[in-house]
């Protein structure tokens, strides 16, 4: 059984090989969740740093691991400092939604220590979910806004979360602005209407594998038609690693069913063609934007 998991799981990383390309400009995956259990499952059969050798032969060249936890966020530091994982990652620092019930008096001071370290490039990621509210409403409004007070505090920007929650999300904002940082709405998914807010209140898109799914029902034709409306300079790509593997990787059983920063690229395809515009273009715009919010650098 032990031989079966290790042939089944190595495949995986085969698959992510067979499927990559390599992007015509250095990429940032603004959000990449390198802490994820998926990883820590199989750290014997995925090891990090093959990982991100397939991240930099695909020339995605600067990542920003996802915290969504004081604990998360802790891992996502630790990694950033491993002396075997080189210099191209960055974390940020926050609480998610879900974890929002998970808060007590210390997470801001946590928080706040976290984002004195160079290498952590946010706060979030944070925000509000009403979609699956898996933390009261109340208690992600409360622990949102104190990030988001955190943020303006500390000066580094907001990664942010949002989904079915806009109207309380925006509402937020708006008390606190001008926000005087950078907020990226991370993940968008959501309708002509939320964009038109979210742009109005000058906040930074992130899209992700998302745009390339066909189904129907997860409205991935609909996002890639609003694609046009996000000025350049607003518009980030990401990974969302390992969730969101591009589904126009095909046929489906030479689909990774864990995504990696290697398949970015399929994103900034998706991003270029729903654009009308080339994807070196993409790349060096999205990556210029990333470099200016994040302080990240990446090189040629």
């Amino acid at each position: 059984m032990a031989a079966e998991t290790k042939t089944s799981a190595s495949s995986q990383g085969e698959l992510v090989k067979s499927a990559l390309y390599r992007s015509p400009h250095p990429l940032v995956d603004i959000g990449f969740n390198f802490v994820d259990k998926s990883f820590d499952k199989a750290r014997e059969l995925f090891d990090r740093t093959d990982i991100l050798e397939r991240a930099r032969e695909a020339n995605v060249q600067g990542l920003i691991i996802t915290g969504t936890s004081v604990a998360c966020s802790l891992s996502a530091q630790q990694l950033c400092h491993s002396s075997d994982l080189g210099n191209s990652l960055h974390f940020t620092a926050g609480v998610h939604p879900h974890d929002a019930k998970s808060c007590d008096e210390g997470t801001i001071d946590q928080l706040r220590m976290l984002a004195d370290d160079p290498k952590c490039v946010a706060i979030g990621e944070c925000g509000l979910d009403f979609n699956r509210n898996f933390s009261p409403q109340s208690v992600q409004e409360e622990w949102f806004e104190k990030q988001v007070v955190l943020a303006k505090e500390v000066k580094k920007p907001l990664f942010m979360h949002c989904r079915d929650a806009a109207d309380k999300f925006c509402e937020i904002i708006g008390r606190h602005m001008p926000l005087g940082v950078p907020a990226v709405v991370h993940c968008f998914t959501g309708n002509e209407a939320e964009l038109r807010r979210f742009l109005s209140l000058d906040l930074f898109i992130g899209i992700t594998g998302w745009v390339c799914d066909e189904r129907p029902e997860r409205g991935g034709a609909e996002l890639a038609a609003l694609l046009p409306n996000i000025p350049i300079d607003r518009l980030m790509i990401e990974s969302d690693a390992p969730y969101l593997t591009p589904r126009s990787i095909v046929p489906s059983k030479a689909r990774p069913s864990r995504n990696e920063p290697a398949l970015l690229p399929h994103v900034l395809r998706a991003v270029a063609k729903a654009t009308g515009r080339p994807e070196a273009e993409v790349a060096q715009q999205t990556s210029a934007v990333a470099e200016r919010v994040f302080g990240v650098v990446v090189s040629e």
